[in-house]
């Protein structure tokens, strides 16, 4: 073989690295704000940034708004929360005037597109996946296609930002579907995947040619709240609705059973019952965010130790 050649071979041969460490977020409405409160403490306890800690981010739905905005920009987890502040889940989550509060079933999605894309455009002006600072991915699902779709900074790199967030966290009945500028129209990655750690596994060792692939899995909390079998034999359409059908439809924890057995030691999961947490997405009074900051401090407590020396290993 010709010295060019071989130089040429071991240009383009990957190196394999030894570590590298992603972080995944699920979907959950303002239940993600639980994540983001147990990060902030994290930096606190460790004086690390989430940012620096981590090589790559992943994220379904709000969960997708929690990584591009660790990915993008760098931001701290305190600047994160002030996304998640009552200021900026007003302007998120605007009623439709269609909206019929007294009635279950509806025409029209809850809330308007303009003040989430108003929200993002502040955040990330218009910037591509491709200005990343971190790898970052996103999930959503092609309404037209009928299949899922993943946005990346390395594989669909000319993708806004805000068409990425804006497509994976258009949950259905909440938000309008959502068209991206190459015409496709998308609704939320939950119904795919509420949690993406497997996703983003798959991804990250094709990406980074590592021999370790660490996964810290952020939750957004589990109903657990006990449905009366007798009872769900009465229900229709209406009362499956009342009854949190769509948590069980979008219940992640399969998808948790799955990374534990393909990851092993090195995935570790943050999550817990809801207790009294509301289990609507969408609940932004005091009291229910009380509850949820509440949540994210018993991560720390039971989760915080642990995390520290998973990442640290």
């Amino acid at each position: 073989m010709k010295i060019s050649s071989i130089f040429s071979t071991l240009k383009h041969k990957k190196v394999t690295q030894p570590q590298k460490k992603i972080i995944s977020f699920d979907g959950g409405g303002v239940r993600a704000i639980a994540g983001i409160v147990f990060l902030k403490k994290f930096e606190e306890e460790t004086g690390k940034k989430v940012f620096d800690t981590f090589d790559m981010f992943i994220g379904t739905s709000a969960g997708a708004l929690n990584a591009a905005c660790f990915a993008c920009d760098g931001l701290s987890a305190k600047e994160v929360k002030k996304y998640w502040s009552q200021e900026y889940l007003d302007k998120i989550m605007e009623t439709s005037f269609f909206w019929d509060q007294a009635s279950l079933i509806q025409a029209r999605p809850r809330y308007e597109t303009k003040g989430r894309v108003e929200i993002l455009k502040e955040l990330f002006k218009n910037k591509n996946l491709s200005d990343s600072h971190k790898p970052i991915l996103t999930l959503c699902y092609d309404i037209e296609r009928r299949e899922h779709v993943i946005h990346s900074s390395f594989e669909t790199p000319d993708i806004t930002f805000v068409d990425a967030v804006c497509a994976s966290s258009a949950a259905p009945m909440y938000f309008p579907t959502y068209q991206i500028s190459s015409g496709s129209w998308m609704i939320d990655g939950g119904v795919v995947t509420n949690n993406p750690s497997i996703i983003g596994f798959i991804k990250a060792k094709k990406y980074f040619n590592a021999e370790t692939i660490k996964v810290l899995s952020i939750g957004a909390g589990k109903n657990k709240n006990k449905i009366k079998g007798e009872n769900s034999s009465k229900w229709g359409g209406v009362g499956w609705l009342r009854n949190d059908i769509i948590g069980m439809v979008l219940d992640s924890e399969i998808h948790n059973d799955i990374a534990t057995d393909i990851i092993d030691k090195n995935y570790l999961r943050i999550n817990s019952p809801l207790g009294n947490i509301n289990k609507m997405l969408d609940d932004a009074s005091d009291e229910n965010l009380e509850k949820i900051h509440k949540l994210g401090l018993n991560w720390w407590e039971e989760f915080g130790e642990e995390t520290i020396n998973f990442i640290n290993d």
